[in-house]
């Protein structure tokens, strides 16, 4: 089990690591703007409070280190991503990772986002309530799936 913990550390970290780079890459080469993990974090620090949904996260109440809250949420769920695969495919596929289960995994992981985070946030059902909700999607399931080589590589590491 440990063996399992520690692969599935590792495949999170690499994984949330490569969706940052793929951010950064788009940030620099095509103007897309970095995520902002503050408001994440802002969402997550008023669940204690028993406010899951929000009209509008930017104009809930502001949180003391919410930015560091966004980051440390970004990177344990990705760590939980990993955990849950290693253990759902086991010892056998971490000794011969393929990638369609890694990737099959990272995009119903989507679902997560699509109908709690980006709702709870006040976005909408799958982003509906941004301004362009198909982009949104889109570059969600590219970003899984940029998530999902990390998780791959991650288990061949």
């Amino acid at each position: 089990m440990a063996e399992i913990i520690m692969a599935g550390v590792i495949m999170g970290l690499l994984a949330t690591g490569a969706m940052d780079l793929w951010a950064l890459a788009l940030n620099r080469f095509a103007n897309q703007p970095l995520p902002n993990w503050a408001m994440p974090g802002r969402w997550v620090a008023h669940l204690p409070g028993g406010t899951v949904f929000h009209d509008a996260i930017a104009e809930a109440p502001p949180v003391s280190g919410e930015l560091q809250i966004g980051w440390t949420f970004h990177y344990a769920v990705g760590i939980l991503y990993g955990v849950a695969l290693a253990a759902i495919m086991g010892t056998d596929w971490l000794a011969q990772p393929t990638f369609l289960p890694a990737w099959i995994f990272s995009i119903l992981m989507v679902g997560f986002g699509w109908f709690l985070l980006q709702p709870g946030m006040g976005l909408g059902w799958a982003a509906a309530k941004t301004p362009n909700p198909w982009k949104v999607r889109i570059m969600n399931l590219v970003a899984h799936t940029v998530f999902a080589l990390g998780l791959w590589v991650g288990a061949m590491v």
